[in-house]
């Protein structure tokens, strides 16, 4: 089996719209971690209004705190705080930690089958404002349940499809996610393109009934694909490049999302 060195991305940048799933596919091994610094800006100009397009636009900014660390070779966490800038909106968004566990490896000659099952928690750590188009975030505390397949081979080739359901707790709809990534990853370059996508259950719709509209009550559909780069300078340093399109959905805005970032591989003896 190639014994390749990959670096954990996960990119942040707006309030439901989480890049590339919540967890991937690859393992850190005990003491093993990364911290990941990442930057992106955003320029939709079309949000959907329930599930019609209209001609309402933001621009907005983020940066990304994100961190993963092997507690074994089959158990990870991950850290991730996002600070998102939307107009006259500026704050700490919500805080993200999740736990993964290999659950079934299956080993062939040139390749192996994994399924991983994950949980975790994201709850907001500051006061940001709610009522407007330029919010960063639903006030929401979600619990996350996930189960994943991850295929790879000896070349680095591999594919992951993962799934799961997100309990949202008080008023903000429940939801479902699913992505599919396909790429490959060796010693020096990652590569991915993904697919993204949430269904809510229920919620009321923007500039809907009732009114005055409590903003946590929005469900959010979406329809995403996007892809990174990353690649390696030295054997803790890196760094990557994304892009990512919100084709269409439901109470949320379409368009593209740009990223780029610095990866440091560390290990705790």
């Amino acid at each position: 089996m190639l014994n390749y060195r990959y670096i954990l991305i996960v990119l942040f940048f707006i309030a439901e719209v989480n890049a590339q799933g919540k967890i991937d596919g690859f393992y850190k091994e005990a003491g093993a971690g990364s911290a990941v610094l990442g930057l992106g800006f955003e320029d939709t100009q079309n949000y959907y209004i329930g599930r019609d397009r209209s001609d309402l636009g933001r621009n907005a900014y983020y940066a990304s705190i994100f961190g993963a660390y092997g507690i074994t070779d089959h158990l990870n966490a991950n850290i991730s705080l996002p600070y998102i800038i939307s107009d006259d909106r500026r704050d700490f968004q919500d805080i993200s930690i999740l736990l993964k566990y290999r659950v079934f490896q299956y080993l062939m000659e040139e390749s192996q089958l994994e399924f991983s099952l994950a949980g975790g928690i994201s709850t907001p750590v500051s006061n940001y404002q709610l009522g407007g188009l330029n919010d960063i975030g639903q006030q929401a505390t979600i619990l996350e349940t996930r189960g994943m397949v991850h295929y790879k081979n000896v070349k680095g080739w591999f594919g992951t499809l993962q799934s799961g359901f997100s309990f949202k707790l008080a008023e903000t709809p429940n939801s479902i996610p699913f992505t599919f990534k396909a790429g490959k990853a060796s010693e020096k370059w990652y590569y991915d393109l993904y697919y993204d996508f949430q269904h809510s259950f229920g919620g009321i719709d923007y500039r809907g009934t009732p009114r005055p509209q409590n903003f946590k009550q929005f469900g959010s559909d979406f329809h995403k694909v996007g892809g990174t780069v990353f690649t390696s300078f030295s054997n803790s340093f890196g760094a990557y490049v994304s892009l990512a399109y919100v084709i269409s959905g439901r109470n949320v805005f379409a368009g593209p999302s740009y990223g780029l970032g610095l990866v440091y591989d560390f290990r705790i003896k």
